[in-house]
């Protein structure tokens, strides 16, 4: 038998070679998930849990009704920087609940540095928990270098409140500043054809105009003076401030820091708006004295939050037994189909709805919403699975979040009853339709379009071609058709006469409490409210609360499981250079984003783009 060719040897072995290597490549990879499992349900090897020590909220990014889907390859391989991480609000409040009873945490710390968003309307549910804490006889501290305004809301329901001696309180007020494209759609040649039902659906100013109407500066300012009200209301009662104060201290901020020397974090205690002013040697002082315990660093003692609220929590992969309040959540743009969670899919919601309504036990369903609407053919999906849910005798409830208008108040009209916070945006019942052309542009360019079609509306959908005058005419039908039937269906839902309804629809924008007084809601109050009136329509007297998670295969849950684990680990940095070239190329990816959100299959949406400023 002949021997094989030197050359036949070398391309052997070379393949032999590669075969190792993969091989080798492989089995570090089984390893390498087999310690990831391993990190993800026996929990990462954590240490216990101390005999004595804080609860420690430092929340670090957004607070959210629900966390948005992460992949877990990006988790593992992208540095995060906190405006990309998401806290969920039922953790924040379930960690406080919890801390309020274990003897083994001594008092609430918060570090809110980190904390990029929060908001009014979450702030006010995590207030009633700090509030319920504080009732246990134990101290809350809030301690930061420089509060911004949404981290000072919160800080001010501490006991004690601690500045960095060169830090500060940054207040400036609320305000609704949009970019408007008139003028440069007109330069680039891009024609935006924009169909709307309501008075006052101000979607369509920024595609139409260079500036705000005056009639939508009115609305505008109306609740945005109702939602600073509240705010300032709040810091003043926690502080004992006199009504008035805070709008002072804003108002005359230069002219106050001047004769303060500059000092901005002597301005604020000043003001009343801190207790201590301590560098970071003598806060840590302060908080060991306070907590009663410090570690092998000599830093306080301290257990985070979400960490702690693993531990307290009992596992959701059990079933809950007995009588239940099931609450589901909705937070996003409503879409058409199924969508991931952080976004409101028609089909996928309908589903939860349908699945969670004919559990064993489930007595009544609380939906949380929080969204500015999107797609009115996704939105009647899920409406007609909330009046197919209470035609099954259980009772359904909604709980407005931050925002819950145009297409979120849609989805919520025909409840048993609708609930919200006092700082909720809602209302914005209106439609429109939009189309952008661009044969201008790319005609510009020396691109034409032409050739020929089988009816007058063939083609007519192209984006590259005129706007078809009879496509125009039925949008235009369209549009005031769905306008009449949200009209209808929120006088149906609400017990109202249609003129009534109509009335305080036509797009306008309102706030919880004049919502209220108009018959849109039923009362203010938290998710907790809600859930408590759902039980009483469904005359629970002793009930479970379940939380519903979106229906994920074993697959998906153990990815979403390493994402949510992996998107934890070590220090996020922020990439100060991105996050600058984001904020200036924000504007232009938020139009592009609203855009790409435009999926109806009729084209006709029931969103509030101006709500997306309150988030």
């Amino acid at each position: 038998m002949s021997k094989p060719s030197r050359l036949r040897r070398i391309l052997a072995a070379i393949w032999n070679g590669i075969t190792w290597l993969r091989l080798a490549l492989s089995n570090i990879l089984f390893l390498l998930l087999l310690a990831v499992i391993y990190f993800v349900y026996m929990g990462g090897g954590e240490e216990p849990p101390p005999e004595r020590a804080a609860l420690l909220l430092n929340m670090m990014g957004t607070v959210v009704d629900q966390r948005s889907q992460v992949e877990p390859i990006a988790a593992l391989l992208v540095e995060p920087s906190p405006a990309e991480h998401e806290v969920v609000l039922r953790d924040v409040i379930d960690a406080i609940d919890y801390a309020s009873d274990d003897p083994a945490v001594s008092a609430l710390v918060m570090e809110l540095d980190e904390l990029v968003y929060a908001g009014l309307s979450r702030v006010q549910e995590i207030a009633v928990a700090l509030e319920r804490f504080k009732d246990s006889g134990k101290p809350v501290v809030a301690v930061g270098d420089f509060y911004t305004q949404d981290q000072y809301l919160l800080a001010s329901y501490a006991d004690t409140v601690i500045v960095n001696p060169y830090g500060g309180v940054a207040l400036e007020g609320f305000s609704s500043y949009r970019n408007y494209f008139r003028d440069a759609l007109e330069k680039l040649s891009i024609n935006m054809h924009v169909f709307k039902a309501g008075e006052h659906k101000s979607v369509a100013e920024p595609f139409l105009r260079d500036d705000m109407s005056a009639p939508e500066k009115a609305i505008t300012e109306r609740w945005l003076q109702v939602l600073w009200g509240q705010y300032a209301a709040a810091v003043e009662a926690q502080r004992d401030l006199a009504p008035g104060t805070i709008n002072d201290y804003v108002n005359e901020y230069a002219d106050r820091l001047a004769a303060a020397g500059g000092d901005s974090a002597a301005l604020a205690q000043q003001a009343g708006l801190v207790d201590e002013v301590y560098n970071r040697d003598q806060s840590n002082d302060y908080l060991v004295a306070t907590v009663g315990a410090s570690d092998a660093e000599g830093r306080y003692e301290a257990m985070p939050f979400e960490r702690y609220v693993r531990r307290q929590r009992p596992s959701e992969l059990l079933p809950v037994e007995g009588e239940r309040v099931a609450v589901i959540t909705a937070q996003g743009d409503i879409l058409p189909g199924e969508q991931p969670p952080g976004a409101i899919g028609g089909e996928s919601l309908a589903a939860q709805l349908q699945a969670t309504a004919e559990a064993d036990g489930v007595a009544a369903i609380v939906l949380r919403v929080n969204s500015g609407g999107g797609s009115v053919f996704a939105s009647e999906v899920i409406r007609q699975q909330v009046l197919a849910t209470r035609a099954q005798g259980i009772p359904v409830v909604v709980s407005m979040g931050a925002v819950a208008a145009s297409g979120g108040y849609y989805i919520a009209a025909e409840a048993d009853e609708i609930w919200a916070t006092p700082a909720t945006i809602t209302g914005s019942i209106g439609v429109f339709a939009a189309i952008p052309t661009f044969e201008n542009l790319l005609q510009r360019l020396g691109v034409y379009t032409d050739g020929v079609g089988t009816t007058e509306l063939a083609g007519s959908l192209r984006l590259d071609r005129p706007l078809n005058p009879q496509l125009a005419q039925a949008l235009t039908s369209g549009v005031a058709f769905s306008y009449r039937n949200f009209v209808e269906l929120v006088a149906a839902g609400r017990g109202m006469a249609v003129e009534q309804v109509d009335k305080v629809a036509q797009g306008r924008i309102w706030s919880a409490p004049d919502a209220l007084d108009r018959g849109l809601l039923d009362g203010l109050g938290s998710l907790q409210d809600a859930i408590a009136a759902a039980a009483a329509l469904a005359d629970l007297d002793s009930y479970e609360v379940e939380y519903v998670a979106p229906q994920l295969t074993p697959r998906e849950l153990f990815l979403q499981q390493l994402a949510e684990r992996t998107g934890a680990l070590g220090i996020p940095v922020a990439n100060r250079v991105g996050s600058v070239l984001a904020g200036w190329l924000a504007p232009a990816v938020d139009a592009a984003a609203e855009l790409a959100s435009l999926r109806d299959p009729r084209h006709l949406y029931a969103r509030c783009l101006e709500c997306g400023l309150v988030r």
